[in-house]
């Protein structure tokens, strides 16, 4: 079986998907959000030790809430978990939520990742901006959006260099598109020892991250734990947060499953992955939109994809990561050659 992208090499290659992003460049911080043209079945699976998360209970398959209509991942800590208010009255004003009695609450799981140690002016005054950027999240999602340094990936950093927003897709043969979107900001590298070749080489599809494939021979430092802050690794610092999407037809429980698939991802990706000190947690969708209800035989396929699009989807957001003023680490493509 081979992979191919989808046209975009995008998470919103999967039908009924949009994403928009916000940022303040002062604060070098931002707010992410999927939004789902209609409610989408979905799940969530955290494998790190300090997660920040909202409304992820009720996306277990045990409880009542088959869909929701948005997923908003936000920079900011604990913060930025206000991004899900703005996120909500965008969608309230458009008349979209869950009808309860008569009134419309908007579904949107939400969690972010710590980057208040990045380097930005963090003094914001009063209240933090993440509900007023994520409202301006909304009213910007689009079938297109860019990579790097935007959104919730606007002040993301990992072990040796600025981390970022990174999208991919895969188009399987049956004709199902699995698409991932990850925020990466982990206290891990992508990267393999201090060389500027990716762990998720062996996954790449064309040249979507460089095409530099794995070095040979290995480096000597290839097995060395390089972590973003040697000296203090703190609890609650670093986080990979991320988005699994299909439009196959899936049940909640089936949604889960591919969230604990994607997870493989990070770990072929991210070298540590889900320690004690990242907030590690894939959220996952199911659109449906293809009208493919997966048996046995396509099935692990459908959950190997996810995986090697998610490894792609982070590689990307570092790969894509641009410079500016005030940062802590270089973006990956002023390295030194190697």
């Amino acid at each position: 079986m081979s992979f191919r992208t989808g046209p975009r090499n995008l998470v919103t290659d999967v039908a009924g998907l949009r994403v928009g992003n916000a940022a303040d460049d002062r604060i070098k911080s931002g707010v992410t959000v999927v939004v789902c043209d209609e409610p989408a079945v979905a799940g969530v699976q955290v494998l790190g030790g300090a997660p920040g998360t909202r409304e992820t209970d009720l996306l277990e398959p045990h409880n009542s809430v088959e869909a929701v209509n948005a997923i908003v991942l936000s920079g900011g800590s604990a913060f930025g978990l206000d991004a899900a208010s703005g996120v909500q009255a965008a969608l309230r004003e458009m008349g979209v939520g869950f009808d309860v009695g008569g009134h419309r609450v908007p579904i949107v799981p939400t969690a972010i990742v710590f980057d208040l140690r990045n380097g930005g002016d963090k003094d914001w005054g009063r209240f933090p901006p993440y509900r007023e950027l994520g409202y301006e999240a909304v009213h910007a999602a689009s079938a297109d959006f860019a990579l790097g340094t935007i959104g919730a990936g606007a002040g993301a950093l990992v072990a040796g260099f600025k981390g970022g927003l990174g999208s991919a897709s895969t188009v399987l043969p049956n004709g199902v598109t699995v698409g991932a979107l990850a925020v990466v900001n982990a206290t891990g590298s992508v990267t393999v020892g201090r060389s500027g070749h990716f762990w998720a080489a062996p996954w790449e599809l064309g040249d979507e991250f460089g095409g530099l494939g794995l070095p040979s021979p290995l480096p000597a430092d290839a097995q060395n734990v390089r972590l973003k802050f040697r000296d203090k690794p703190r609890a609650g610092e670093n986080t990979t947060i991320a988005v699994i999407a299909t439009d196959a037809v899936m049940t909640k429980g089936g949604a889960k499953r591919l969230a604990i698939s994607a997870h493989d991802g990070f770990a072929r990706a991210i070298w540590p992955a889900h320690t004690p000190v990242d907030g590690d947690l894939v959220f996952a969708l199911a659109t449906g939109r293809s009208g493919i209800a997966l048996d046995l035989d396509n099935v692990i396929d459908h959950y190997a994809a996810a995986s090697a699009t998610m490894a792609r989807a982070i590689a990307r957001a570092v790969y894509s990561a641009t410079p500016e003023a005030g940062d802590l680490f270089p973006a990956w493509r002023d390295r030194s050659p190697g």
